[in-house]
């Protein structure tokens, strides 16, 4: 089975044969460590000139890479851990973002930041954040995040090789070594691709579309949902596992959507299914307060007013991350909080 890191690692790779304007810069990323995950293990020794080690400074790393894209180059960086994003927010938010709308459309700035997020390694309060959050809603940012669905490969490289426009792609740290989903004899569950515009009935199962999909994940053959669930990153595979718990052990059924573009905003599948289940369960490892689940609940709201019978988040509580495993496990958001929350709500 491929895992996600291969599947990364082959779009990158890919990208770079493709295209010779392909740059990849970050810290450490040169053979033989291949960086601190080794999404670019490899690639140094393929393409020398063009996988670029840099100096520990994540701002002067994406302003080097802004103007590279200005140039007509596309570069990726690699910041070595999310955390380190409050670093370069500034060559982000008001210059690599704003560039197009500064200059009347004549100038693009294609560059892809990619970055781990996530705990669940006992990495400690500045290593293991789910810092995504503050890049939402940024005007001219799109904010990417692959899961263990689909191809997060594929993704990474339409982000690379078509997109004109910045790019921030997270990659959450347990999604590396998760084998991507299957779908067949050997498990209960079926998957779609949507694009944000589609709805689940005009969806075609494995279907091929323009865009960033959001996956749909529901069990075969099941009675019609009771309950709507949306999540993304490795939060998605959590709830894959609980989808299947509260269809064996309390038989609710319910139907999980896996965005992959964060931002802009656009989750019209996951407001279509809500409409019919009248029930929203909103899953992210990130802090609770002021985060995407809580933009996705106003959304849900404001389209479908009282036909949304109940609805919750679960998330980070709003602390710190503890280096503790014991303790960072009671912070993060698991398996039993996301099932207690669905049959909270229902």
């Amino acid at each position: 089975m491929t895992t996600v890191l291969e599947s990364l690692q082959a779009a990158l790779e890919h990208a770079l044969s493709c295209d010779p304007g392909v740059i990849v810069l970050g810290e450490d990323i040169l053979d033989p460590y291949g960086g601190a995950f080794k999404v670019t293990r490899g690639l140094s020794t393929k393409y020398p000139d063009r996988i670029l080690t840099t100096p520990v400074s994540e701002a002067g790393i994406v302003g080097v890479a802004t103007g590279m894209a200005l140039r007509g180059l596309k570069p990726v960086v690699e910041i070595m851990f999310g955390d380190f994003l409050t670093l370069a927010a500034d060559q982000l938010i008001n210059h690599a973002a704003k560039l197009r709308w500064v200059y009347d459309d004549r100038v693009r700035a294609p560059i892809v930041v990619r970055t781990p997020m996530g705990g669940r390694r006992g990495y400690g309060p500045t290593h293991s954040q789910s810092l995504e959050k503050l890049f939402l809603g940024v005007p001219g940012l799109q904010v990417l995040a692959p899961a263990a669905f689909g191809d997060p490969g594929e993704l990474l490289e339409k982000a690379i090789l078509e997109d004109d426009d910045p790019v921030l792609f997270v990659e959450n740290k347990l999604l590396y070594l998760l084998p991507i989903f299957q779908p067949g004899s050997q498990n209960d569950l079926d998957l779609a691709e949507l694009t944000p515009g589609n709805t689940l009935s005009r969806a075609a199962q494995g279907a091929k579309h323009s865009g960033y999909p959001i996956y749909h994940l529901a069990v075969r053959s099941a009675p019609p949902p009771d309950l709507t669930m949306v999540a993304y990153g490795y939060m998605a595979e959590l709830c894959r596992q609980v989808l299947l718990r509260l269809a064996y052990e309390e038989e609710i059924f319910s139907e999980l959507f896996i965005p992959t573009q964060l931002a802009p905003f656009k989750l019209e599948p996951v407001l279509e299914s809500a409409r019919r289940t009248g029930s929203l369960l909103v899953v992210e490892e990130g802090s609770l307060t002021l985060g995407w689940g809580a933009e996705v609940l106003a959304r849900a709201s404001e389209t479908l007013g009282p036909s949304l019978r109940s609805a919750r988040r679960v998330a980070a509580f709003d602390l710190p991350i503890p280096a503790a495993v014991t303790l960072e496990s009671v912070v993060l958001p698991g398996p039993d909080d996301i099932f207690n929350a669905a049959k909270s709500i229902l």
